[in-house]
């Protein structure tokens, strides 16, 4: 048995080659950091759920670390991921489960945005920041905390380039949708957009925004289009993952997830607003008969019927108790 596992969590992805990708990303990870223990689990659309990948960390560790491999907080990574702990917990009592924080905003997603922003002006006949939007798209939310990360992420790359004009859209869930940032920049007398999706890996999403943009470029003729790749395997991804887990090992303070063992969670799940899961040997909160036309269209509100509202996201302190899981040994 060994000391400690770390389980990398992905979102899922009814396109095969985004799992695998997944798969590919902890193969690196391992590659990277050949003395930890990493397994892999995905929140749905494999057979990998996150009660398997529970169950695997914790039948040969007496620590697992859970690792979401998740851009920002959002249903999953609020409620879903947790009650899998939660029952994990129940499963495996001798065992320790510790829960990170997702990526989210933060200076090395900046360097990856700025980076590909780079290369795709150097695409451009006229490489002009001044004439050039840009357009952040990203998944999007019905969690307001989640969508307010993608707008930090755009401010700060307006703040750090010479483009004056830098919007965020989403592909559903909320607005804008992408055509509506492009028709305003083509009022404000943008002549070249540049697309830039928010997106850890491939997927339905990924191929539909192509589509997309394929067809605003017969839509607007006059104006340049190009759109760059998803994140992938860039060093940085790999640079936040490794500091969150060192962050608990150290047992620094911001190293775990507020959302585990959060009151709110717990009531949220009695009032039928919980997470869901794909697992069939873990509680469902409610019954979700939800179109799954996107891969995550089916984001569930963490702001309504709260007894009481919090606008820094879901860490308030006074209703959380981190005894049984934020001590490490």
């Amino acid at each position: 048995m060994t000391t400690e596992t770390i389980l990398l969590v992905g979102h899922g992805s009814r396109e095969k080659s985004g799992n695998d990708e997944i798969l590919a990303f902890a193969a690196q990870w391992r590659e990277r950091q050949p003395n930890w223990s990493i397994e892999v689990c995905f929140i749905e659309f494999s057979e990998i759920t996150m009660g398997e990948g529970l169950r695997r960390a914790a039948t040969h560790a007496r620590r697992v670390i859970v690792v979401p491999l998740i851009l920002n907080a959002a249903g999953h990574v609020k409620m879903d991921i947790p009650q899998a702990i939660d029952a994990a917990r129940l499963k495996f009592p001798q065992v320790q489960f510790l829960y990170t924080p997702q990526l989210t905003a933060c200076d090395q997603l900046l360097s990856v945005v700025k980076r590909r922003l780079k290369s795709a002006m150097q695409t451009l006949d006229m490489p002009d920041p001044s004439t050039t939007g840009v357009v952040l798209l990203g998944r999007g939310s019905s969690d307001r905390h989640a969508n307010g990360e993608m707008a930090k992420m755009a401010r700060w790359v307006m703040e750090e380039t010479d483009h004056e004009l830098v919007d965020v859209a989403f592909t559903g869930i909320t607005h804008p949708r992408l055509e509506k940032a492009v028709q305003r920049q083509s009022l404000l007398g943008m002549t070249q957009v540049v697309v830039l999706p928010y997106y850890l890996f491939n997927g339905t999403l990924v191929a539909r925004i192509q589509r997309q943009v394929e067809h605003l470029k017969a839509q607007y003729p006059t104006i340049r289009f190009t759109s760059t790749d998803y994140f992938g395997f860039e060093c940085e991804i790999f640079e936040v993952l490794e500091q969150r887990v060192l962050d608990v090992k150290r047992g620094a303070p911001e190293a775990l997830m507020p959302c585990d063992g959060c009151k709110f969670r717990a009531f949220a799940v009695e009032h039928g607003q919980g997470g869901h899961h794909h697992d069939d040997d873990l509680p469902h909160s409610h019954d979700h008969a939800h179109d799954h036309d996107h891969e995550h269209a089916h984001e569930h509100p963490h702001n309504q019927a709260h007894p009481h509202d919090h606008g820094h996201g879901h860490a308030h302190p006074h209703d959380h108790d981190h005894s049984p899981t934020g001590v490490l040994p």
